[in-house]
């Protein structure tokens, strides 16, 4: 039994025994940048993004695509300025504490991840190594020349079909220190679930145009920290995306090119990211965990490795038909435009449409990663509990949720709201407003026994993935949403029945209709 179980059963039980270190203060003045800065690299703007569904199945990514996956997900689209009951509401007013709206969710509105894009000689840049700038929407280059051989070697001689002959690969890396500053030891599981929101946004998006994303996670991530430039104890390498290009000939990426390995010295890029914080502080937690979770292609689990970490049936008893799901009126890109955290706005006046419930349940349960060690007709890791405060036509108290059957099995009859409440740590939501609060939950500890440490990535990508699904599925039908992690897991265990079983509540994720016609600011025409 490794680490992962320790930090596991640690995060579990933070709610009534606080990580070390437990006085921390986060010291906001000598905050790290909200991005990588690269002096000296040269940004190459992306063209105008394609949006919109295709008429067709697209051959593949091509610029204009990649810009607008790009943009859609991390790219920012919008200030936020509108008044909610964050903690942050003094500040944004203020440009350097200025919050963009992005496609994607980010735990504390940090966006710790880290987009790079190993361009091969199929594709339309100069064969090498890009960071993508999410303020400029640009690709900074980082190295001139093609290393694509070095990162199928890093993913190993075992490595899918659709990622050894791939000639274009976009790598997810964490700065770790880019959220620990706020969330210490606690840091790993959030931009753990980054990263899932990340994938789930370009699967989403990719699906639209008939395109793939298949992320790989177990490879030499140490070898990728090196072409990355970066120090393997302080940034974390946790995802390969292989990308399918338009017009790459099937011979271009299956010739492997010339390994870095063979040489003297091994690729590297030549521009690094220059930190701006004064004083790096190191958590030993947070180490332990990196450290137990690096990837190793040789620790790649076996396909079906995953079916005995599988959700458990559906609990509960009488269950309710749920209407069949409601047509959303928005598509993907319109979506993510829109999503946003309802933060304190809820109106409990108005009651969930039972049939919009049903919609925003069914994308998320079939939510995947999409990884290696998931078989794509296999069982899927999460579970749904929905806790049931103003939906039409269903009475209150907390439910399983069949995703087969299409119904809600009754757990716990009675009003929910004022144990949401009392079971929540911040001030930033009123629970008992939201029409319905869903919490996914994942047998963690089954899935590290199934695969190792390095799974504890996978959970939280797992979680991350359907709390993307979510708000996108949220902002489609109109709805308001929020995801929140401060919550008491070990009240919720209790409260649905699961002591004594592996299941583990990750998030709580609040769904409703807002207050009509709240108070915001337009700043684009300001």
């Amino acid at each position: 039994m490794g680490y992962a179980h320790d930090y596991a059963t640690a995060i579990m039980h933070r709610g009534r025994v606080p990580m070390e270190p437990v006085d921390f203060v986060p010291d906001w003045a000598d905050r790290p940048r909200k991005a990588k800065f690269h002096p000296g690299a040269e940004t190459l703007p992306l063209p105008e993004p394609r949006h919109g569904p295709s008429t067709g199945a697209a051959r593949g990514f091509d610029l204009p695509l990649l810009s607008g996956m790009l943009q859609d997900s991390y790219g920012l689209t919008g200030r936020r300025l509108g008044v909610q009951a964050n903690t942050d509401l003094a500040a944004l007013p203020h440009y350097p504490q200025a919050n963009w709206s992005r496609g994607t969710a980010s735990g504390g509105g940090l966006y710790p991840v880290a987009v790079h894009w190993a361009a091969g000689p199929g594709g339309p840049l100069t064969p090498g190594v890009y960071h993508y700038a999410p303020h400029q929407h640009g690709m900074r280059r980082l190295l001139t020349g093609d290393v694509t051989g070095d990162i199928r070697e890093a993913l190993g001689s075992d490595a899918p079909a659709h990622a050894s002959g791939a000639g274009q690969y976009l790598i997810l890396g964490v700065k770790y220190w880019q959220n620990s500053f706020k969330y210490n030891s606690f840091s790993f599981h959030a931009v753990s679930m980054d990263v899932g929101t990340v994938l789930q946004t370009w699967r989403l998006w990719a699906q639209e145009h008939g395109l793939r994303i298949a992320p790989v996670l177990w490879f030499d991530e140490e070898r990728l920290a090196r072409l990355l430039g970066v120090d393997h104890r302080e940034e974390g390498v946790f995802a390969v995306v292989p990308l399918e290009w338009a017009g790459e000939r099937a011979d271009t990426a299956s010739v492997p090119a010339p390994s870095a390995a063979a040489s003297a010295s091994p690729a590297a890029v030549r521009h690094r990211d220059r930190e701006r914080s004064r004083r790096v502080l190191a958590f030993d937690s947070l180490h332990r965990i990196h450290e137990a979770t690096l990837g190793r292609a040789a620790d790649r689990p076996e396909p079906g490795a995953l079916d005995r970490a599988a959700a458990h049936p559906p609990r509960g008893t009488d269950p309710l038909p749920l209407p069949a799901p409601a047509t959303a009126p928005l598509g993907v890109h319109a979506a993510l435009r829109a999503r946003r955290s309802s933060f304190g706005r809820f109106d409990a006046s108005r009651a969930l449409a039972p049939e919009q419930l049903a919609a925003v349940l069914a994308d998320c349960a079939a939510t995947a990663v999409g990884s290696e060690a998931e078989r794509p007709e296999g069982p899927g890791l999460t579970s749904l509990y929905v806790f049931v405060n103003h939906v039409a036509g269903v009475a209150p108290g907390a439910y399983a949720y069949d995703p087969a059957a299409r119904t809600l099995r009754l757990v716990v009859p009675g009003p929910p709201g004022p144990f949401l409440q009392r079971s929540y740590f911040l001030s930033n939501y009123n629970l008992e407003q939201a029409g319905a609060v869903v919490v996914p939950t994942v047998r963690t500890a089954a899935v590290l026994d199934a695969v190792g440490d390095r799974g504890y990535r996978l959970v939280g990508a797992a979680v991350g993935a359907v709390a993307q699904t979510f708000y996108t599925g949220a902002a489609a039908h109109g709805l308001g949403a929020g995801v929140a992690l401060g919550f008491d897991t070990v009240s919720h265990i209790e409260e649905l029945g699961l002591t004594g079983t592996d299941e583990a509540p990750l998030l709580i994720m609040l769904l409703g209709h807002e207050r009509p016609r709240p108070a915001d600011f337009r700043h684009e025409i300001a």
